[in-house]
């Protein structure tokens, strides 16, 4: 089962990181305007802030994701 990974504790470099690599994954760009890298992230950056999505460490696959909240 994930664990949430407060955010706010990760260091400002490695969120960037993380939330570059869920931004640049196959399959998540839509729409017909190109969006920048550094906008994408900022977007996401917001989301956290917003509570809209969530830091969530596996355990099982010693992985990170990034994981919207409905």
């Amino acid at each position: 089962m994930p664990i949430e990974v407060p955010w706010r504790e990760v260091s400002a470099e490695t969120l960037t990181n993380l939330i570059e690599e869920y931004v640049t994954r196959d399959g998540t760009d839509y729409g017909e305007q190109e969006v920048s890298l550094v906008t994408k992230v900022e977007q996401v950056r917001r989301m956290l802030e917003r509570g809209e999505c969530r830091l969530m460490f596996d355990e099982a696959t010693e992985s990170v994701d990034l994981v919207m909240v409905s």
